[in-house]
């Protein structure tokens, strides 16, 4: 899938991630944010290249600003983000991915 609109998913609380996915040209680009960059900085963004694998997803920029949030949070926020830019509405919505 072609991310089409840049759009935002999560906050900025602790225990919470935003993500910020947007097109992208030649691969996958992750400007990562976090407090715990040195200890989870590498599976945080394993997650994000699983979820971003799940949808087919090969070209795209990320933003993503930690604030130590769990793998689960993570994954959510960032599905919600692909589906808001791929305008996936919520029947269309594959939960099993």
């Amino acid at each position: 899938m072609k991310i089409e609109n840049t759009a935002v998913a999560g906050t900025l609380e602790s225990s919470d991630v935003q993500i910020m996915i947007s097109e992208g040209k030649e691969g996958i680009t992750i400007d990562l944010e976090s407090q715990v960059l040195e200890q989870f900085g590498r599976q945080i963004k394993q997650v994000i290249l699983d979820t971003l694998t799940a949808y087919d997803i090969t070209d795209a920029q990320l933003k993503v600003v930690d604030k130590g949030a769990l793998d689960c949070v993570i994954k959510a926020r960032l599905t919600a983000a692909i589906h808001r830019s791929l305008g996936i509405q919520h029947k269309e919505t594959p939960w099993e991915v």
